[in-house]
């Protein structure tokens, strides 16, 4: 059972749901996986996934696609969402869900979910929603996940995140941050020191590339140039703290599983066949009621 159906009873949302709407950018072309956003996951296209999922958060309002490809467009409205043509020549995905949220005036907070995670957490997106509703000093609200292996600490493609006693972000980094130096020390290297003390994993969190902007610091932060440190990282989230901005950082359960190379389709291939089969297990016996 997914989380979401376990939290029904509690405390109502801080976020009106009409003023929450989530921005999907989905770009046609990439470099490892072409037509990424069509690419067929238990017969839908992976946009769709990730629509449904987003939809069933629920303090979100309304889902929109941000595409520049009208066979995205064609495939989002066929499965029931809605979508919207944007210009091709956006540097980043915020700066492609700006130009959608320029046009939203009733709507306080956005939702800038990944297009290429068919498998996030509508619990996820609730829970970062929120942390944004609690935290009025922040502009931007974003999740991290404890990092569970030393393959992922020294994968250049997992961000990582350092965050303060109060939740907020201080840094990102492709690199391990922050560096146990005293371990290292002791021990030569980083590799070495993890080997000796496996508990030093447990200091390190992967962001999670869900944010929700308020609408007003998003247009903001999309009118400005990429800044060094962005350019360096290759990590647009940077912009926002070169920018002064305060970003809320909640600690999450569910594990995030991005879409960037075949071998990640093959297993998400996977992950949603064996989901699939259970709820189909799971509602064979509510269908046939109680044995006899």
């Amino acid at each position: 059972m997914d989380r979401t159906e376990l939290s029904v009873d509690r405390e109502r949302f801080k976020a009106p749901r009409a003023r929450v709407c989530a921005i999907i950018p989905a770009r046609y072309h990439s470099t490892r996986l072409p037509g990424k956003p069509l690419l067929e996951i238990a017969g839908r296209p992976m946009i769709a996934h990730v629509a449904a999922r987003a939809a069933r958060a629920r303090n979100v309002g309304r889902v929109i696609v941000a595409t520049d490809d009208v066979r995205v467009c064609d495939a989002v409205v066929a499965a029931g969402f809605e979508a919207v043509m944007t210009r091709a020549d956006h540097c980043s995905g915020s700066d492609r869900i700006a130009e959608v949220a320029a046009k939203l005036d009733d709507v306080a907070l956005i939702v800038n979910v990944q297009g290429d995670e068919p498998l996030i957490s509508p619990l996820t997106i609730e829970q970062t929603v929120e942390a944004l509703c609690e935290d009025e000093a922040a502009s931007v609200a974003t999740c991290c996940e404890r990092i569970a292996t030393a393959d992922d600490l020294f994968d250049p493609n997992v961000v990582k995140v350092v965050v303060n006693e109060r939740g907020r972000a201080l840094y990102f980094s492709r690199a391990p941050v922050p560096l146990p130096r005293d371990s290292v020390r002791r021990h030569g290297s980083l590799v070495a020191a993890l080997e000796a003390e496996p508990h030093l994993l447990t200091i390190f969190r992967k962001h999670v590339g869900l944010y929700v902007y308020r609408r007003e610091f998003l247009l903001e932060f999309a009118r400005r140039p990429p800044s060094p440190l962005e350019l360096l990282e290759a990590l647009e989230q940077l912009r926002a703290l070169e920018m002064g901005a305060q970003i809320a950082v909640v600690e999450v359960d569910s594990s995030a599983i991005g879409v960037d190379t075949p071998d990640d389709l093959v297993r998400v291939r996977a992950l949603v066949a064996a989901d699939d089969a259970s709820r189909a297990c799971v509602e064979t016996v509510q269908s046939d009621g109680p044995p006899t």
